[in-house]
């Protein structure tokens, strides 16, 4: 007899704003092409976890300012073409973040009663560990995907499991330059400054 019901699901959701934001605080400056993540392996990685039996959903939640959707369209027919969704929301006020979206369509899902694991691309403590941990609770696996220099409440988190982006094989084409106060060098480094130092002008 065959089994009824909706197939098992697996979930990535990927905050964009903040992993964009996570990453360009780690490099220091803007990524370039050699610094941005590979969404390809980043597909492949979920249907390994995913398996043959359960259907892999990757969904990727954006803001779009106003005046760049020429620059941000390449990025989202790239993200379509490889098999992601992407919910894009206007960026018209600093309060207009994805993170509510994210948490509607993880609970969406969950509502449907077949997902068996959710991935949240984020270092966004705040908003995802006590939704994440209340899904662990009813039997939901639970993974974070980002940086450990800025995930620190899936690192600190029993429940969560957490994967380092750059340890996902081919998601960067070359090593990030990851110099921390943890890893310096025996000779030392530099540690560029995360913004101009203009910027000081412009909060005038």
């Amino acid at each position: 007899m065959l089994p009824t019901g909706p197939q098992p699901r697996v979930l990535l959701v990927w905050d964009a704003p903040n992993m964009d934001m996570s990453l360009g605080s780690l490099l220091g400056a803007r990524p370039t092409s050699a610094y941005r993540p590979r969404f390809d392996a980043v597909g492949r990685w979920l249907l390994d976890l995913a398996g043959e039996d359960a259907v892999a959903e990757a969904t990727v939640f954006t803001n779009v300012v106003p005046g760049s959707t020429e620059v941000v369209r390449p990025w989202v027919e790239a993200l379509r073409n490889v098999g992601f969704a992407v919910f894009a929301k206007p960026k018209t006020t600093e309060d207009s973040d994805v993170d509510d979206d994210m948490l509607r369509h993880i609970e969406l899902r969950a509502g449907e009663g077949a997902l068996r694991h959710v991935v949240v691309a984020s270092g966004d403590g705040r908003a995802f560990r006590e939704p994440l941990e209340a899904l662990h609770g009813k039997g939901i696996g639970i993974t974070v995907i980002g940086f450990r220099e800025y995930a620190t409440f899936a690192l600190n988190s029993e429940l969560i499991d957490f994967v380092d982006l750059e340890d996902i094989d081919g998601v960067f084409r070359e090593p990030l330059p990851r110099i921390t106060l943890d890893s310096l060098p025996e000779g030392g480094a530099w540690l560029p400054p995360f913004r101009s130092l203009r910027s000081l002008l412009d909060r005038r």
